[in-house]
């Protein structure tokens, strides 16, 4: 059966890709953009249901729009979706940086404490940078429409293409974010979520929902494997990632966070409210 999340069609229009193997009324390319707003969600279908999200700077090729709304699919995971059409821009000058910080600024002036007006920034949004001073990376933030530039906190960039040595170290860096239903930012995140950032942080490829990560990330672990640092462990519908032996990082809804907790109390409690036995240990 075609999965609806990596198969880029519609009926109306399909990536070029596809032709031949699924019907549409064009076959098209599609055009590449990126995210101009900070964090933009990416709906099952027009005014529909969140079912992940893209940060500032990350790459969406555009199929179709229509209704104030864009078709496509994400450049980092391929998980296919509908914007606001608004949320994207056409690609600004090459990214150079990442913010490697769980949450940043860009200030309309440098400096740390001239006044300015604050923009929020998330883990893993993508930034043009034209130079830097005392501290300070100037950001190409528009060129299109308002031209400007704006000034984030360099102790909070990484060069785009420096890889994080730690998945969980990642998740960590995470702990304390709110729990939101398909959440991929650091203002808000779901289980799969929360391993997704942490793994492409990392340079390893990760697919957006727990049911995909259990089917295609690592190599499953057999019950008589002791677990260790940075393997997933799987429920029905959940996952998190061992920080140790014994204890397990991620985001869940009966804390409403980020959190660490014992493997032993999250797999009991997780069964008391009918979540089921953990169903699959894999290792990265």
């Amino acid at each position: 059966m075609t999965d609806r999340r990596q198969t880029p069609a519609n009926g109306d229009v399909a990536h070029v890709s596809l032709k031949g193997l699924v019907a549409a009324d064009r076959y098209v390319a599609g055009e590449m953009r990126h995210i101009g707003t900070i964090v933009a969600d990416l709906c099952r279908d027009i005014n529909g249901p969140r079912d992940r999200q893209l940060v500032r700077g990350e790459g969406f090729r555009a199929l179709e729009i229509r209704d104030g709304w864009a078709f496509g699919f994400a450049e980092r995971d391929g998980y296919v979706g509908w914007l606001h059409a608004a949320d994207l821009i056409a690609p600004p000058d090459a990214t150079t940086h990442r913010v490697a910080a769980a949450r940043s600024y860009a200030k309309s002036t440098p400096g740390l404490k001239a006044m300015g007006a604050v923009t929020p920034l998330p883990f893993g949004a993508r930034l043009a940078m034209a130079d830097q001073a005392e501290g300070w990376a100037r950001v190409i933030w528009s060129r299109v429409s308002n031209p400007r530039a704006l000034y984030v906190p360099m102790q909070h960039l990484a060069p785009v293409g420096k890889v994080e040595p730690d998945a969980v170290a990642v998740a960590e860096r995470l702990l304390g974010t709110p729990y939101l239903w398909g959440g991929n930012s650091a203002f808000g995140l779901d289980c799969s979520g929360l391993i997704q950032t942490a793994l492409l942080a990392c340079g390893i490829e990760c697919p957006g929902d727990s049911d995909q990560q259990a089917a295609m990330l690592g190599n499953v672990l057999a019950d008589t494997k002791p677990p260790k640092r940075g393997d997933l462990v799987f429920w029905q519908g959940h996952v998190g990632m061992m920080r140790d032996a014994r204890t397990l990082i991620h985001a869940n809804a009966h804390h409403m966070a980020v959190v660490i907790e014992p493997l032993a109390e999250a797999t009991a409690r997780i069964a008391a409210s009918g979540g089921g036995d953990v169903v699959m240990r894999r290792r990265i």
